[in-house]
């Protein structure tokens, strides 16, 4: 059974910085690409980070310059370091494999930045 739980949200001011964690089980995950995708209100959920089995990263244009996605394979962790916040970043983040699983989707970190 795929779990993916996500951790690390909270509120933060406009220019802070904030580190998502997901903890995958279930996958062989060093072989796996993972993303990290967020859902605003209102909006539909967007892919914001990837990051492949290789190490390779892609980014959604809105996020680049600012957050840094990393794994670590010796603990089936992926992470996203995100500095400079913005109000526009306020959203539920999620991590998934990419492409994403529909089945795989997990509770999700909010996160909040104030202006």
């Amino acid at each position: 059974q795929v779990q993916l739980v996500e951790s690390g949200g909270g509120l933060v001011q406009a220019g802070g910085s904030l580190r998502l964690s997901c903890a995958a089980s279930g996958i062989i995950f060093s072989l796996t690409a993972m993303g990290w995708y967020r859902q605003a209100p209102g909006k539909q959920r967007e892919l914001v980070a990837v990051i492949t089995s290789g190490g390779s990263t892609n980014y959604a244009d809105s996020v680049k310059g600012r957050f840094t996605i990393s794994r670590d394979n010796a603990k089936n962790m992926v992470y996203l370091q995100m500095n400079s916040l913005k109000p526009e970043d306020t959203a539920v983040y999620y991590c998934n494999t990419s492409p994403a699983r529909y089945n795989y989707w997990g509770q999700g970190t909010q996160v909040t930045v104030s202006s």
